[in-house]
């Protein structure tokens, strides 16, 4: 009777939570029993695991009863980064390599039927957590997977490529292993090589015309804010969108990772994307769970994929109302908590949320260029799709109306993404040095105290709000709107022209006959 055991991880959102691969081998009849909560791509590892065995050239105990228990056994494990934990503690458990030797040693990676190692999820998400949880230990992974978990500072990462590469390193002292000995050329240990490249975004200035869109992304990547665009088709609010990452802030190295490490989760991560904001653009069939993230295990959504970047939810009525009704929480909070019957996961999402959207269900009232065809009652029922909870907590609300022809061609070429990033993050590091956080994300006092109105402007903003029967959250939002204005301006206090531009961006849905 043999008993090895092996450490691992498995995944919970983005906490890597330990999971001890323990192998016994008995006399009786011959069986490979896998229990510990596993899900079905775990339970076939036992094939993969075989075959990989035997052929690597290695002796698979077939003859005997093989049981692993993958603990603890209430935690639910998925995906094939345990066929290489399993393939060591059988070896272990065999004799065929030191099972002493793999003490300080966590190891995660999938098995081709070759014995090859194949790159898993997570693996930079399971490097962050071990460093945040202040776990040393020696991490050993398939390529790719490796270079991933490098990027956490700290990180002891080891890359084999074959499942030889790693019997080679914990052979017993005595033993001779020719085969594995050859193929020691595999394993090698991993660190950082993070480009220096700057990130290369699309230019705003490929947008002709639209002054006032423009201002509005200004404003929006200035302060963090949110942002509609309402406009007939083809006026270019996708094209706005798609350039609008290039006016925010360079990434720092903890928002690169927090951003990575939720693209490392759904298998997204390209070292290549490094440093680079994510835009997110969702299909407007998305459901409420591909939007806000869920399933079984919890899996990031588009908001999580989002994190440190931009959601572009283009096409806005035509989103499920669910799924638009679940981005209420987190665009105020900045999070999403999935709740199941068994577990608890929470998942980052401060994104700024940009969405486009036709003011009628033809798209043409109130332009120039068609007839709009559509009846009051059409129009109001589509608006309608968005709720007013939902439109009181985005900021800016703007119009951008068709190009005439002439003046599409005629027009030079706009103002650069440089050089209005440059004003953008001259306001966003006002803002840091006066309280620590970008405009959007005050709250409370914070606001009286930051926001620095004048006596003029309070009594504009008292007339205003009034008049257009604001709620508590759309006369805070127009305040923190302001103060970005103003922060542009190189303004101290904010003055009744910036809350009266911000007071603009505030306007609802134009409606048939009205303004």
């Amino acid at each position: 009777m043999r008993l090895a055991l092996v450490q691992s991880r498995a995944l919970l959102g983005l906490e890597a939570a330990a999971v001890t691969v323990e192998v016994h081998l008995a006399n009786g009849l011959p069986g490979f029993t896998l229990v510990g909560l596993a899900d079905v791509e775990v339970k076939e590892a036992r094939e993969r695991v075989r075959c990989a065995i035997q052929n690597a050239g290695l002796v698979f105990p077939g003859n005997q009863r093989i049981t692993v228990n993958l603990a603890p056994a209430d935690l639910p494990k998925d995906s094939g980064r345990f066929d290489l934990p399993i393939a060591l503690g059988i070896l272990a458990a065999s004799g065929q390599i030191d099972a002493a030797r793999l003490q300080g040693y966590e190891f995660a990676g999938e098995l081709s039927l070759s014995g090859e190692l194949r790159p898993v999820r997570g693996a930079l998400a399971m490097s962050l957590a071990l460093q945040a949880g202040g776990v040393v230990t020696r991490l050993v992974l398939p390529p790719g997977s490796a270079d991933e978990a490098a990027l956490a500072p700290g990180a002891r990462v080891y890359r084999a490529r074959h499942v030889l590469d790693v019997v080679a390193q914990f052979l017993p002292q005595s033993a001779d292993a020719p085969p594995a000995a050859q193929a020691t050329e595999g394993w090698s240990a991993v660190s950082a090589a993070l480009p220096d490249a700057a990130v290369d975004y699309p230019d705003l200035a490929d947008v002709k015309g639209q002054a006032g869109a423009k201002r509005a992304l200004e404003i929006a990547a200035a302060g963090g804010h949110s942002l509609l665009m309402a406009g007939p088709p083809g006026s270019g609010k996708s094209m706005l969108a798609q350039r609008f990452a290039g006016l925010l802030p360079p990434m720092t190295r903890d928002e690169a990772l927090q951003s990575a490490a939720v693209a490392s989760l759904a298998g997204r991560f390209s070292l290549a994307q490094w440093g680079r904001r994510p835009t997110g653009c969702p299909h407007h069939t998305a459901s409420a769970v591909a939007l806000v993230g869920g399933g079984a295990p919890p899996r990031p959504g588009e908001i999580s994929l989002a994190h440190q970047g931009v959601l572009f939810l283009d096409e806005l009525p035509e989103f499920p109302r669910a799924a638009l009704e679940a981005l209420r929480e987190p665009l105020e909070t900045g999070s999403i908590t999935i709740s199941r019957a068994a577990r608890r996961a929470e998942f980052p999402a401060r994104f700024q949320l940009l969405a486009a959207m036709n003011p009628c269900p033809c798209g043409f009232m109130g332009s120039a260029r068609g007839a709009c065809r559509c009846t009051p009652d059409q129009v109001n029922r589509y608006q309608a799709r968005l709720s007013g909870p939902l439109l009181d907590r985005i900021d800016l609300h703007v119009e951008v109306p068709a190009m005439e022809p002439a003046e599409l061609l005629q027009a030079p070429p706009g103002e650069s993404t440089a050089h209005i990033r440059a004003r953008c993050v001259a306001a966003r590091e006002r803002a840091l040095q006066r309280q620590g956080l970008p405009n959007q994300a005050l709250q409370g006092q914070a606001i009286d105290q930051h926001v620095r109105l004048d006596e003029a402007a309070v009594r504009f903003l008292n007339v205003a709000a009034t008049r257009l029967g604001w709620s508590a959250r759309s006369t805070h939002r127009a305040l923190k709107v302001a103060r970005t204005i103003a922060d542009l301006a190189g303004s101290a206090t904010v003055a009744t022209a910036h809350v009266a531009e911000a007071v603009q961006y505030r306007r609802t849905l134009r409606t048939p006959g009205g303004a």
